[in-house]
């Protein structure tokens, strides 16, 4: 996202705001733009100035140096093959390298939404009962959340939306990601400062700021 500075906003009506921000949208996938510009379109956001549709690998983008005002990504960096691209990537956007140093004239924020690993009691012990009641017994492994990942949700993923293998597939993409810890400090390995991030139904997901 590239937005006018603080100073330009003051006295600026809101509709002048919105031509002069722009918001670049980007996958790598041209199918998946198009749901996109469909979905805005049905929101009325179609015809919006300030909403640019680029086609385009978060490994490796062609923005300039300190463009952007705002980077966030959501349930795709799992799925990128070099995480550490991506956060170098994003990283530029709010500097400028100089003599094999970065320099930031006015910094930027990084925002991250991905599925997580729970870490909530309440939330493991729904998966030992789910355990319980699908096998019928009344012991318990210690492997509840693998158990329900792996056994119940391709199960559910086929009932509801006829598609077993992309459930499949999300619950071993999200066993093989970071946990919140780990991932944070991925963040910061990568320049960025004052890292954090929340929980969303008891890690389920979370948001990485940065």
């Amino acid at each position: 996202m590239h937005s006018v500075n603080r100073r330009a906003m003051e006295g600026t009506i809101e509709d002048d705001l919105r031509e002069e921000t722009q918001i670049y949208v980007c996958h790598i996938n041209p199918n998946m733009l198009n749901v996109g510009k469909k979905r805005a379109q049905e929101r009325g956001l179609r015809d919006l100035g300030s909403l640019v549709w680029v086609e385009g690998d978060a490994e490796k983008l062609t923005f300039k140096d300190d463009l952007m005002d705002g980077y966030t990504i959501a349930f795709g960096i799992r799925n990128v093959t070099h995480i550490e691209n991506v956060f170098a990537e994003a990283y530029r956007y709010f500097c400028t390298l100089i003599n094999i140093m970065w320099y930031s004239k006015k910094g930027g924020r990084f925002l991250c939404l991905e599925l997580s690993h729970v870490d909530t009691p309440v939330f493991k012990q729904l998966q030992v009962l789910t355990h319980m009641y699908v096998t019928g017994s009344h012991e318990f492994n210690g492997k509840g959340y693998d158990y329900y990942s792996f056994s119940v949700i391709p199960v559910l993923g086929e009932l509801v939306a006829g598609d077993r293998d992309c459930y499949q597939y999300l619950v071993e993409s999200v066993r093989r990601f970071p946990s919140q810890e780990v991932f944070a400090s991925m963040i910061v390995d990568a320049r960025f400062q004052k890292v954090e991030y929340e929980n969303l139904v008891g890690g389920v997901a979370a948001i990485h700021s940065g």
